[in-house]
């Protein structure tokens, strides 16, 4: 065969930059009355989370929780808001993840990794065009919520792809999948227990895994939400030697009128303390990053509760965070989602 005979060497094709973007739920910028306003207007605006936004919904919202709530949840946010950065523990911790799995990866240029809120700032669709104008042909959503749920790990799909919707030339997408039962997940919750436990100076009587709640139709239709937690708490419960009567599942920060997933959280807590448990520590496996649902509504109201019904220890045990069990278990993940890119 001559040369002129010998087919073409393949050429490679020049691939552009990879996406990385961390979603978590979201904060206002301010803990102010009109920063949680304009927050809450964008999360209970979201048909994924209020199913129901017809026009009594919509008076309700803008006529009474709008008018009433924001107030009241700035006081809250106030009372765990990093007022060194001006900001929430939630942006601090999202934007240190995003940093650490960033160095842990070490793709240079090669992989840009971001963060991004899905609702507030810095929004989603920031985040996607930013990566989108550095030359990220490829992206991967990465929604840090272990157990999905249409109400979270859906609307960030749907988020994402809206901002596709008005990019010419759209970067390739992925996203990641729910990692509830995932092992190295359960792993870092369990060591992250086990050594929370191990330096108090008390031994709790049970642990509560508390995760946030949801209408109890939105299961009734079909979401697996419960059905994750479920797995989640059990895998925990194999993994610590602890039957359900040590560590129990319970379901925090209902809203509304309409039946939830139980059992609730703050009555659970209650009733532990009315039965004459004196010991108490909770968990937060639902969630990647301490907000305000953990270190104001459990680590604050709920230890009130406990102790204003008889309870006389109680210790939350703090997020995976940025720690270094909880990194490892984003970095597998993120780096298990990029086979074939990387």
């Amino acid at each position: 065969m001559t040369q002129a005979d010998q087919p073409p060497s393949p050429q490679t094709a020049p691939q552009g930059r990879i996406g990385v973007l961390l979603v978590n739920l979201g904060t206002p910028d301010t803990a102010d009355a009109r920063g949680v306003r304009v927050y809450l207007k964008e999360f209970l605006s979201d048909p994924r989370v209020i199913e129901d936004q017809g026009l009594l919904w919509k008076l309700v919202l803008n006529g009474i929780i709008l008018r009433t709530r924001p107030a009241r949840k700035a006081k809250d946010y106030l009372k765990i808001w990093n007022t060194a950065q001006d900001e929430s523990p939630l942006k601090t911790i999202s934007r240190n993840q995003s940093d650490r799995l960033a160095a842990a990866l070490d793709q240079g240029d090669r992989v840009t990794v971001d963060w991004a809120m899905r609702y507030g700032n810095p929004s989603m669709q920031s985040r996607i065009e930013a990566m989108a104008a550095r030359g990220c042909d490829r992206i991967l959503v990465v929604p840090l919520y272990p157990q999905y749920s249409a109400a979270t790990s859906a609307t960030v799909c749907d988020e994402a792809f809206r901002v596709l919707r008005g990019l010419r030339a759209q970067p390739t997408l992925r996203v990641s999948p729910p990692y509830y039962d995932d092992p190295a997940y359960i792993e870092a919750l369990a060591g992250s227990i086990e050594a929370h436990l191990a330096a108090l100076p008390f031994e709790p009587e049970m642990v509560l895994a508390s995760f946030h709640g949801m209408p109890q139709k939105y299961i009734d239709k079909g979401d697996p939400y419960r059905d994750h937690c479920v797995a989640t708490v059990e895998a925990l419960r194999a993994r610590l030697r602890m039957d359900a009567g040590k560590l129990m599942l319970t379901f925090q920060s209902r809203f509304g009128y309409d039946p939830w997933l139980q059992p609730y959280t703050d009555k659970t807590v209650e009733k532990l303390a009315k039965d004459g448990v004196r010991r108490l520590a909770v968990v937060t496996p639902g969630f990647a990053a301490d907000c305000l649902e953990t270190l104001e509504e459990i680590a604050q109201e709920n230890a009130e509760i406990f102790r204003h019904n008889g309870g006389e220890r109680f210790s939350f045990i703090p997020c995976l965070n940025d720690g270094a069990g909880g990194m490892d278990v984003i970095r597998q993940l993120v780096l298990r989602e990029l086979q074939g890119w990387i």
